[in-house]
């Protein structure tokens, strides 16, 4: 009798937590369902609000009790440590993306600023060279202008006997000495008068001598161009005083003047922008 009491005892303790077992995993009733969903794009995991014999904690559990409850756990906790992984990988791309278009927008920028430095450099040299070329045809329209305006620099009178038309040596002195003035010279001429005592034709004809005479010489001894000489016989045209008088002279003489323009100043000015332009 002592024996069968003791063995339903024991019966009775190792049914308890098998009941305590079976009660507790009963299905629970479902929490409301959210109405959202979660990260990794499934319903949250529901709650069992179910106590059992042992209340929420049962120290009977069994192994494949727990590891059931947790299998679900462990899943979820996967998904977001890859979810969390993929994220954290797509922002670290876009991030680069984004240094890699902020850089190139940099780049761009400053080889936009180095474009713009090098077109302000350009235009500032082109505005130089045009304020030089304008300097330039300013001097030169201001040379031309007076291109055809001759002065007098130097002024000879050459005497002649009466009835001669040979150069004395007086006369040659006086010419090598205004012809030597010529050398090397642009932009003269040389007008040679020739005057004579007597009347009409006569007078005209000898004046015309000496002033041929007088050519000659410049043009054999000194190699003054012939086209830069202009003769003319004014015959007994009488000669003006200081005060403009007229005042004629016996025997005949020849006037010879040397006239110069602005041609050497043209091309003074030239020069030196040409040598400009060719560094």
């Amino acid at each position: 009798m002592k024996n069968r009491i003791a063995v339903l005892m024991l019966a009775a303790l190792f049914t308890l937590p098998a009941l305590a077992q079976t009660t507790t995993t009963a299905p629970a009733a479902a929490a409301p369902a959210a109405s959202t969903t979660t990260a990794t794009g499934k319903q949250p995991l529901t709650i069992e609000t179910k106590e059992g014999f042992w209340g929420r904690v049962n120290p009977f559990a069994r192994k494949k009790y727990v590891q059931r409850q947790l299998a679900p756990v462990a899943g979820r906790l996967n998904e977001l440590d890859e979810l969390t992984a993929t994220n954290g990988k797509n922002i670290k791309d876009v991030d680069g993306r984004a240094q890699a278009g902020i850089k190139l927008a940099a780049d761009k920028a400053n080889e936009a600023d180095q474009h713009a430095i090098d077109a302000g450099n350009r235009a500032n040299a082109a505005q130089t060279t045009a304020q030089q070329a304008n300097t330039r045809l300013t001097g030169v329209e201001t040379a031309v202008g007076s291109i055809d305006q001759y002065h007098a620099v130097n002024q000879a009178e050459i005497l002649f006997r009466p009835g001669q038309n040979i150069l004395s040596k007086n006369a040659k002195e006086a010419l090598d000495g205004m012809a030597t003035t010529l050398k090397n010279q642009r932009g003269y001429v040389v007008e040679v008068q020739g005057f004579s005592s007597g009347k009409g034709q006569t007078a005209i004809g000898n004046s015309q001598k000496m002033a041929d005479a007088v050519v000659r010489y410049l043009v054999l001894t000194h190699e003054i161009p012939v086209y830069r000489i202009f003769v003319v016989g004014m015959g007994n045209a009488p000669k003006t005083d200081a005060d403009g008088k007229p005042v004629r002279i016996n025997g005949g003489r020849v006037e010879v003047s040397m006239l110069k323009n602005n041609l050497d100043q043209l091309a003074s000015s030239s020069t030196p922008a040409d040598q400009t332009q060719a560094k």
